[in-house]
């Protein structure tokens, strides 16, 4: 997916910056960025984190960086922020989202024969540079914006850096959030809330889908209203979102401890002990557990301090590595037990299944597992959450490949959780992790726990509709 944070003020705002973009690095796994703007001019880093986390390699460079206003990026693929040169006048730009139709885009742009990209090292064009591109056909930054907004399928909030202020565009249907924190006069803008408290922000206001707004030293200004449509992705909170963040007024682990209680009311189940699989499977297990008054215990712990998150390296080896070697289990909290496993969701189940042989290895009886959402039919269209490079890699398409025996499957009656074919596809899945029992959280419930009406969550990933 990927982060994004701004900044403006009257004083050197750096420091903020730097913290303000770090309290995105969940959100991202390759390319980390800042870009201040002061009267001389730019000053930009871009670094590689794949294997480092953000402030370590950004840590000397603040130190050569001053400016009263700043845009800085988490990113899953290209390096950002980029410094553009056009007249509309020079700008920085950070971008978060997917571009379904960029070769058509792209296609478009090439028939204006004056336009040019540059390539990235896969060859593909840079979407943020694309982007740029969109905004520099039109008169000015806010109508620029709309065009992007209005070309692009799938979807694009940003942030640009000009020597007029931060403008702030959320995703015209609002896929993505962006929140305006103010703390004595300065302002800032960002993906997640959970910058704000340690940095001293109150939240000031939530851009709509579509909005665009101006930050400056002076205030915050809006340049285009908010739209009706809002289709927020449902999973920032079952996942992606970090657990102090609130999106559209929700707080992240409060709706995760609401979902997890759910998991238990539709449950009969008798086990020894509930568990998450850490991190984010935690607060489900602890709803969960208090919901059913079953005790809740930890079997795995987690060693942080010198392995990364798991799904961040690029080899699905690697993957596989770190999340053996990050996940220690205790014996004594494993042999001879009944254990049920809350987590967020199963994606492709690679190393989910590894996970589970080494409770069976270390003694366990019986391993049930309860994810958060319902099972991951299609792929992301909208943020690309997943690292799966197809959605045959997804483990409920593998289900279904092995019930059908062939691709081109219709999979309305998967994605109901009241059909045979559902089902089948679970007790498949059932299978290939070797668990005792699984059990989907429904739709409905999901919903519920993030308190929002279907038609403003984004559930494209499980039922297809975007």
């Amino acid at each position: 997916m990927g982060g994004l944070y701004g900044e403006v003020s009257k004083e050197d705002c750096v420091e903020d910056l730097f913290y303000g973009t770090d309290y995105h690095s969940h959100l991202g796994t390759c390319r980390g960025g800042l870009a201040v703007l002061n009267g001389e001019g730019f000053t930009r880093f871009i670094h590689n984190i794949e294997n480092t986390q953000f402030r370590s390699k950004f840590e000397d460079d603040i130190q050569k960086m001053d400016g009263n206003m700043g845009i800085g990026c988490i990113s899953d693929t290209e390096d950002q922020p980029l410094i553009i040169g056009s007249h509309l006048g020079n700008f920085a730009i950070v971008t978060v989202g997917r571009i379904n139709n960029i070769q058509h885009l792209v296609d478009e742009a090439f028939g204006k024969r004056a336009i040019h990209f540059s390539e990235m090292s896969g060859g593909e064009i840079n979407p943020t540079e694309l982007v740029a591109t969109l905004i520099n056909q039109e008169a000015t930054f806010e109508d620029g914006i709309r065009r992007a907004q209005e070309a692009i399928d799938g979807s694009c909030s940003l942030l640009l850096l000009t020597a007029g202020g931060v403008y702030a565009a959320r995703d015209r249907f609002g896929r993505t959030p962006l929140v305006i924190g103010e703390k004595d006069g300065a302002y800032c803008v960002s993906l997640e809330t959970c910058a704000f408290p340690n940095l001293g922000y109150r939240f000031e206001y939530e851009l709509g889908p579509g909005e665009i707004m101006l930050l400056t030293p002076e205030g915050i200004e809006q340049k285009a209203s908010p739209g009706d449509a809002l289709r927020i992705c449902g999973f920032l909170w079952v996942y992606y979102g970090y657990p102090a963040s609130s999106y559209e007024g929700i707080n992240v682990e409060a709706m995760r401890t609401r979902s997890g209680a759910s998991l238990a009311r539709n449950d009969d189940l008798e086990v020894d002990m509930v568990a998450g699989i850490p991190d984010s499977g935690t607060t489900y297990a602890i709803g969960y557990a208090n919901q059913a008054q079953i005790p809740y215990c930890r079997p795995f712990v987690k060693y942080t301090p010198t392995w990364p998150r798991s799904f961040m390296p690029q080899d699905q080896a690697v993957r596989n590595l770190v999340a053996r070697m990050k996940l220690i289990p205790i014996r004594e909290l494993i042999q001879g037990k009944r254990l049920l496993f809350c987590e967020d969701s199963i994606v492709r189940g690679t190393q989910l299944r590894e996970t589970i042989q080494r409770l069976y290895d270390y003694g366990a009886n019986e391993v049930h597992m309860r994810p958060a959402c319902p099972p991951l039919i299609y792929g992301c269209r909208f943020l690309n959450f997943s690292r799966s490079r197809s959605e045959l890699d997804l483990a409920a398409r593998r289900a279904i490949r092995e019930l059908e025996d062939r691709e081109d499957v219709p999979l309305e009656e998967y994605a109901n959780a009241c059909s045979e074919k559902h089902c089948a596809m679970v007790d498949k899945i059932r299978e290939h992790l070797k668990l005792t029992s699984l059990k989907y959280q429904v739709i409905s419930d999901m919903l519920d726990a993030i308190g929002l009406p279907k038609e403003k969550v984004c559930t494209y990933c499980w039922d297809g509709v975007g």
